[in-house]
């Protein structure tokens, strides 16, 4: 049910940027700009709250809940069962799943690269709250809930691993 969620949302994002002007090529548009800074200038505020740790790439995350000592880190290769919230800086939710009641599972590697640093940091039983600034999101895509230039904050609990082997790390 989710999956058909997804897809029917993402058909609508393609529909809508379809029907935008589109800047100039490789020039992001001054909406995506405008979003850009805002992005930079919470980024920069949230370096500084208790908790919060920041990467090399830029995602920043904090830790609300820690899992089980000893559970296994997912590979991009793997798949991943969560429960998550996405929002923009203003609170919006675009996506979640708590609203369906059902966690969803996604290969790992097929994420924005935000999910996919972020989640390998977890382990099942883990929840954060990823930081995800607009480079490691979906740029200055401009289509759907999400304005060109987000950084976007997601609430992200990992309910277990299913390796690539077959192995399964379930929290």
């Amino acid at each position: 049910m989710h999956r058909r969620v997804l897809l029917a949302a993402g058909l609508a994002a393609l529909a809508a940027a379809c029907t935008r002007k589109p800047s100039e090529p490789g020039k992001p548009s001054p909406e995506a700009l405008k979003n850009q800074a805002a992005g930079e200038a919470f980024l920069q505020k949230n370096a500084m709250e208790p908790g919060v740790k920041t990467t090399a790439s830029g995602l920043q995350y904090k830790v609300v809940r820690e899992g089980p000592a000893g559970g296994v880190h997912p590979r991009p290769q793997d798949e991943v069962k969560v429960h998550y919230e996405g929002t923009l800086l203003d609170g919006t939710v675009f996506d979640s799943s708590y609203r369906s009641g059902q966690p969803v599972i996604f290969r790992l590697g097929r994420l924005i690269p935000g999910w996919i640093e972020g989640i390998q940091l977890m382990k099942p039983g883990d929840e954060f709250i990823l930081y995800v600034p607009s480079k490691l999101a979906y740029g200055d895509q401009d289509g759907g809930p999400i304005p060109p230039g987000s950084t976007l904050v997601f609430r992200i609990e990992l309910l277990g691993v299913l390796q690539s082997n077959g192995g399964v790390g379930l929290g």
